[in-house]
């Protein structure tokens, strides 16, 4: 990232000078590293400054560009906030948002998903991998059965990407936010992936000069393309190995834990989950006395996004 912030300033979408060649060059390469790891073609990606904006733009863009014809959208309870509150908002724009619960172990019925498809869906959205509790929906099955009932699937896999295999089109997956600072990028930039056979339309959110395929105006942020970019290529590389890491620390904390206190369980399902995020619930112990006494560990309550709140968990409460 450095020499893009010393050296190559360019504006990447000024095309009658060399600064400007230059900086498009280097997004060009980062959106190619980042279609390389979840299989798409680097036209199908945008960039935009995080996984939140993805995910406004993919529901929001979404049901506005087909709600003259479809005004019913389907997500879970477990959602990430953004993609909870897009679909509040749309709620006010009079459409229908069907709120689907999930299981004991934080996974989707697919029976409940195929009951409640209609021909007035535009969309489905559901996220790979929990930021909570780690779990791991049947995201490959999710994408088959709106495959064959003709409705677009919107998956958050910010928590997913670089940390197990993702493939658009085997999964039939027609639009997917991504992060960059989920997989050691910089923060403040991420990408969305947007199918162009069969193409999805969207309402962009915002006007401006057309940039990214007319979807997100606005300057794309060289450094943070090419750190992004940089990161899902080491990703790429290094996914297998850090899964396996990962799971080894996992079952370390896990054994060390159940096998010396009593009153613990652990929140989401046991086998499809991510190792890198463990959700415990301790009995008789407040959550905001169990983080003062433990202040050389990063750890939180509740997700980032929402460790301010004395709240209990809506994704628990689910």
């Amino acid at each position: 990232m450095l020499p893009y912030l010393t050296s190559f300033y360019g504006n990447p979408h000024s095309r009658t000078h060399a600064y400007g060649w230059e900086s498009e060059e280097a997004v060009e390469k980062a959106r190619t590293q980042i279609a390389n790891i979840i299989g798409a073609d680097p036209k199908e990606i945008i960039f935009t400054s995080g996984a939140t904006e993805s995910n406004n733009i993919s529901i929001k863009g979404v049901a506005r560009f087909y709600g003259a014809k479809k005004k019913h959208v389907i997500t879970t309870q477990t959602e990430h906030k953004c993609v909870l509150d897009s679909c509040r908002a749309l709620e006010g724009e009079g459409f229908k948002v069907t709120y689907l619960p999930v299981g004991e172990n934080g996974i989707l019925s697919l029976e409940d998903l195929d009951r409640t498809i209609t021909p007035e869906t535009a969309l489905v959205s559901v996220m790979t991998v929990n930021n909570e509790i780690g779990v791991k929906q049947p995201i490959s099955e999710i994408g088959r059965i709106c495959k064959a009932k003709k409705v677009f699937f919107h998956t958050d896999a910010a928590q997913a990407v670089g940390k197990v295999p993702m493939d658009v089109n085997e999964m039939n997956i027609d639009l997917m936010s991504i992060s960059g600072h989920k997989i050691y990028g910089p923060k403040g930039v991420g990408a969305l992936y947007v199918r162009r056979r069969p193409r999805v339309r969207l309402e962009a959110l915002q006007s401006g000069g057309g940039q990214e395929r007319g979807l997100r105006s606005g300057t794309v942020p060289t450094p943070l393309a090419v750190g992004m970019g940089t990161a899902c290529e080491i990703a790429t590389k290094e996914m297998a190995y850090d899964h396996k890491w990962m799971e080894k620390l996992s079952m370390r904390l896990l054994d060390q834990i159940f096998g010396k206190l009593e009153h613990v369980i652990r929140n989401g399902d046991p086998v499809q989950t991510y190792p890198g995020c463990v959700n415990l619930s301790f009995a008789y112990v407040e959550g905001e006395s169990l983080l003062m006494a433990l202040k050389d560990v990063a750890l939180s309550s509740g997700s980032a996004c929402t460790s301010a709140s004395l709240e209990p968990s809506y994704v628990l409460r689910a």
